[in-house]
């Protein structure tokens, strides 16, 4: 099975679940990807940082860092960042906390972030793009240039054409509905 087949399977297993959820957009579905199940285990970083550096990789998207608004974009973050040392061509990863801290230097971008960086922002599993869009402002109020957003779900709710309005470019991973396809055939094989 190949890296993006195993990382697919590894959603379904671990992070996908049917039934009625409210989302964080505040939007009703009848199923949920929490991301972070597969992202934060040692089989789903390594997945996450191989398939996730390749298809960057494809887009042809020149970056120098990678981050996002915490907490879901982190581990995905992490991966890419481990995969492109890897790979020989080493791109660091930030986080952009959802407020600056109250203390210290009252920081709202951690990981030495230059802020004449060339972001790539990720989202774990986008619907309507808020996260990616909030990180981007912060982003860009600290001086960065913004080249794109990549997430690993894209739940296909107009999370791409509210990234894509804002002039950026977005490279999904998997799509809700494909993930979602697999969950079911899984569920009714398991019957």
């Amino acid at each position: 099975m190949d890296n993006r087949s195993r990382l697919k399977a590894l959603l379904v297993e671990r992070s996908v679940r049917t039934g009625d959820f409210t989302l964080a957009s505040g939007a009703r579905s009848s199923y949920y990807v929490d991301a972070r199940r597969t992202t934060m285990s040692a089989e789903g970083q390594a997945l996450t940082g191989k398939v996730c550096w390749e298809a960057l990789r494809a887009s042809g998207i020149d970056f120098t860092h990678v981050g996002g608004l915490t907490m879901g974009a982190d581990p995905v973050s992490y991966a890419i960042a481990r995969e492109s040392f890897d790979a020989g061509d080493p791109r660091d990863a930030f986080s952009v906390r959802k407020q600056p801290k109250g203390h210290g230097t009252g920081q709202q971008v951690e990981g030495g972030l230059p802020n004449d960086a060339r972001c790539m922002v990720v989202e774990d599993s986008m619907t309507s793009g808020g996260s990616a869009l909030k990180a981007v402002e912060v982003l860009r109020a600290y001086g960065c240039d913004i080249a794109g957003v990549v997430t690993l779900v894209d739940r296909e709710e107009g999370g791409r054409a509210r990234i894509e309005e804002a002039g950026l470019p977005l490279v999904a991973v998997f799509t809700g509905g494909e993930l979602l396809e697999a969950a079911r055939a899984a569920e009714a094989a398991s019957d």
